[in-house]
């Protein structure tokens, strides 16, 4: 037999099995589509019936897609595990009878627990997908694959069929002959299909399945995330866009509804069919090709369609020339129908790599994969909503398909490149700097105008530290810090603006207010967790350079839009987000600065860089009120904007005050850091911290002492006007921020003499008092003196949560270097000493990500607990309950006779460090 005809599990199957797999099974997936999407029809009848809002009518559409998404990754991990055949069958039979009981709902509630059981239906795609890829081999998979996906089809034969049958006999006969022609299916599927060729060995063999956490194991490569965002995208995007388009086209083009539902049928037919012709094109010529297609053209396609219809006046010569840009219907009607091919190409594309890469863990694999891009169906719907809703552009939608797609296409362009690179570096190393210097390049020229990473660094080693590494050390700190402190400002700024849009004649609501003030908070804490893992990436020199310009997006930003009272919101809500900037860099600087500093000095070095890094804070709240009162740029600053009662302001210099100083920090960065070599690490090398449950622990720690810092910064002048209006807390608010930040950097030396994890101990049983003393202060409010005590407990929670994050941030090194005996004993002390160091840094950055959404859920406590009972008092007793079980995991874990650092911090406290 030719191995063209040879699974990958060695096996020649019979061609009429092999055939019947791939047929029955795509039929089955069919179907199951079908049923899946039963909701998009019969739930208009719903709504009518139940008399459903438009959010209950969303989430009872939503619910079987979502429920179908998340339920993909078990069952294809059990597909691998007992066979597709027999896990197909049961999927299809559990959906039918949720189906069939679908006619015995009687209210909303009933009827979204049967919506979950319709979800079942869509967890099959997982369970075919390793089924049929096991029955071809590598080089016939792609076409195979591609085949199984048409199925997708099944959401057209619901559009077209269901209803023509509701309108004759009513939603239950849908139901019902939905589930009949599901049990049929399941029947002919067991009945004429075998078992695969790998269960069939594994049974003649005798092997066992493997356990979950074998086949779970791929989850741990970044590849594999990588591939579920194409997935999110190609997959998840196309189902938002079948249930989106409808409505789009009626509110931007006036057509019926008819008419709209047969553009959106006829978008999902032709988008579906193209998926087999897709898994051909990816046998033929690759999926890497595929994909490059795939995501370039819809980078081009999405961002056409994201362009708003705008009209443009130019001054001529002759006078001003007014024309305009709008995306007609047939240009957009052809201009979609090519989305949807390409993605279409590319569901097949995405799918090809996994059997190849992961050929014993696509059920699994497939299953996570499917998981993603099923919750893309699920959540881009909802998210074009609340575009719609924020920014009043219907091309939001497509705005956001740009950035996603245009991500995804940068994300696989980058790490092909690092691949190749890799691959070529010794040939790369060999080459001159310009091409002109090829005929005078020689041995003796090679790699001398490169720059070099430190490749000799032991700061562990007192004599190379004193002699070399602390003079380098600090210069790295002392540059460092004002790129952080900057990177807080700019994150802060907005807070500071959007309290005076109102007053420049914004025209913004209270909701709208409050999502510009909350987004800078959500993005830089998403942020952190990418740019934790950027310096061993990219080196911490030019990645400190780069995120230092980026702070400059969002200051000239800020600066421009604030001068015009027309600028859309959009714009704005763009600005918010660009100001995460600023949030991200602390982590990537924390991590950068840990790897410099011996274990002994530690905790006061990374005490120092995020204190005095953190006085941003403190000084955007000090300097934006002064420089907005004044025209401190002259006329390159722009005009000043006249406020209620006769005063001027010059808003836009709470943004371009920045600019000079991230300019003159960006080239500090560059020509005075250094990196090291003994730094360089891949995100799957740092990733390797998800599997340590310190990690897990450290983040929940250090949410209670960053994560209350940042968000008491942020909340407290609101609570403080909420419940002591007859005082001006603002003019203070900025005193908070500059304690906690000052106690920082003043305090680390504390932790490294005595120990972070006893420090942090008194820490959190200090922050208990400090929040009850706050409760205590408003219960008794109306009394004279009450705000002095409330301001003062608050100051010694600011005091507390500063000397917590310095001392939180210490135990990091220790807990690693004390534990990587445990986890790596293979290791000799040196290498254990550098895998520490590595898993330190991203640890450290880790969890500042996590902690940095306090910055966002506790004014959202405060305000939550004031809507539901009329007093922040509620919100406050939980944050003394979280750091009542701060306390007790500290001394369960490190802190007391048999923890983790109690040996370690007793002996710091009683003699010299121990060095290396």
């Amino acid at each position: 037999m030719s191995q063209q005809s040879v699974t990958p599990a060695g096996f020649a199957p019979d061609p009429g099995a092999q055939s019947r797999a791939l047929w029955l099974s795509t039929i089955a997936f069919t179907v199951c589509f079908a049923v899946w999407t039963i909701f998009s029809i019969i739930g208009v009848q719903l709504k009518r019936d139940l008399g459903l809002n438009e959010t209950q009518f969303g989430l009872l559409v939503g619910t079987p897609i979502l429920t179908g998404s998340l339920i993909r990754l078990i069952l294809g991990i059990w597909a691998d595990q007992y066979g597709g055949r027999v896990v197909y069958t049961g999927t299809m039979v559990a959906a039918a009878i949720a189906t069939f009981l679908l006619v015995f709902a009687y209210d909303y509630p009933t009827f979204l627990l049967a919506a979950l059981g319709v979800g079942i239906a869509g967890g099959s795609f997982a369970v075919g997908i390793a089924y049929v890829s096991k029955w071809f081999p590598k080089e016939k998979q792609g076409t195979a694959l591609g085949i199984f996906g048409a199925g997708n089809v099944g959401a057209a034969v619901t559009k077209f069929l269901a209803p023509v049958i509701m309108v004759g006999f009513g939603w239950k006969t849908v139901a019902i002959v939905w589930a009949v022609a599901l049990l049929v299916t399941a029947a002919a599927f067991w009945f004429m299909t075998q078992d695969d060729p790998d269960l069939a060995r594994r049974r003649a063999t005798g092997q066992k399945p493997e356990p979950i956490s074998a086949l779970m194991e791929p989850l741990k490569n970044v590849q594999v995330w990588r591939f579920s965002l194409y997935y999110f995208f190609v997959f998840g995007a196309f189902v938002a866009l079948a249930l989106w388009l409808p409505r789009y086209i009626i509110d931007t083009y006036g057509f019926s509804i008819t008419t709209a539902g047969m553009i959106g049928a006829a978008y999902s037919v032709p988008a579906s069919i193209f998926r087999a012709y897709g898994g051909v094109l990816s046998d033929r010529y690759g999926a890497r090709r595929i994909m490059y297609w795939t995501l370039g053209v819809s980078v081009l396609v999405s961002f056409i369609l994201s362009y708003p219809p705008t009209t443009y006046v130019v001054q001529g010569i002759r006078g001003p020339m007014e024309f305009r840009l709008e995306t007609g219907v047939v240009p957009f009607i052809v201009l979609v129908f090519v989305l949807g091919f390409f993605m279409s190409l590319g569901k097949a594309a995405v799918y090809k790599h996994i059997p190849v890469y992961y050929p014993n863990r696509v059920g699994p694999v497939g299953g996570i994969v499917g998981l993603i891009g099923g919750l893309g169906g699920f959540v881009l719907p909802i998210v074009f909503g609340l575009l719609n809703d924020l920014t009043g552009v219907r091309q939001s939608c497509f705005m956001l398909l740009f950035l996603i797609s245009a991500v995804a296409l940068v994300w696989m362009h980058m790490a092909i490149l690092r691949m190749e690179r890799e691959a070529a570096a010794p040939a790369l190393a060999k080459l001159p700097e310009l091409p002109e210097m090829q005929p005078i390049h020689g041995a003796a020229q090679e790699g001398a105008l490169r720059g070099h990473a430190i490749a000799d660094w032991r700061p562990e080693d007192p004599a190379f530290w004193e002699a070399k590494g602390r003079a380098v050390a600090r210069r790295n700190l002392w540059v460092s810090i004002p790129c952080l402190l900057l990177a807080f400002a700019v994150w802060m700024v907005w807070s500071v603006v959007v309290a005076k849009l109102p007053a420049v004649g914004f025209r913004f609501d209270t909701g709208q207010l409050f999502w510009l003030a909350a987004l800078p908070g959500l993005s830089g804490a998403t942020l952190r967790i990418f740019y934790s893992f950027m310096p061993p990436i990219f080196g911490g020199r030019l990645w400190t350079t780069l995120s230092t310009w980026s702070l400059m997006i969002p200051a000239l930003g800020i600066g421009f839009a604030v001068q015009n009272p027309a600028t859309p919101y959009w714009v704005f809500l763009a600005l918010a987000l660009l100001c995460g900037f600023g949030g991200g860099n602390f982590a990537s600087s924390m991590a950068n600065i840990s790897f410099f500093f011996p274990k002994r000095e530690k905790g006061n070095a990374l005490a120092l860089n995020a204190g005095l890094g953190n006085l941003g804070v403190s000084v955007v709240q000090f300097v934006v009120p002064l420089v907005i009162t004044a025209g401190v740029f002259g006329a390159l600053g722009g005009d000043a904007q006249a406020v209620q009662g006769g005063s001027t302001l010059w808003l836009q210099n709470a943004g371009f005050v920045w600019v000079p100083f991230i300019a003159a920090a960006a080239f500090a960065a560059w020509f005075r850091m250094d990196d090291l070599a003994s730094m360089k690490a891949s995100f799957a090398d740092q990733a390797v911290i998800f599997q340590r449950r310190h990690n897990w622990i450290m983040c929940f720690l250090y949410t209670g002492t960053f994560g209350s810092f940042i968000g008491y910064s942020a909340g407290f002048p609101l609570l403080a006007r909420t419940q002591f209006p007859e005082v001006d807390a603002l003019q203070l608010a900025f005193l908070g921020p500059l304690v906690g930040a000052l106690s920082r950097s003043m305090t680390g030396w504390v932790s490294d003499k005595w120990g972070g994890g006893r420090v942090s101990l008194l820490v959190f049983i200090a922050m208990a008092l400090g929040v009850y003393g706050v409760i205590h202060f408003i219960g008794i409010k109306e009394q004279p003196g009450a705000f002095w005590g409330f301001f003062a407990s608050f100051m010694f929670l600011f005091l507390a949560s500063g000397v917590g994050n310095a001392s939180t941030f210490q135990m990091i090194p220790a807990i690693m270097g004390k534990d990587m005996a445990r986890l790596m004993p293979e290791l000799d002390p040196a290498q254990r000493r550098t895998q520490a160091e590595k898993e330190s840094a991203a640890i450290i950055g880790f969890t500042s990500a996590i902690a940095a959404y306090g910055a966002f859920f506790i004014p959202k406590s405060y305000g939550t607990s004031i809507a539901m009972t009329g007093s922040p008092v509620a919100a406050l007793w939980g944050f003394l309950a979280f750091y009542l079980i701060c306390i007790a995991v500290t001394w369960g874990v490190y802190t007391r006779r048999g923890g983790l650092l109690h040996d370690i911090e007793r002996g710091r406290a009683s003699a010299p460090p121990a060095t290396a």
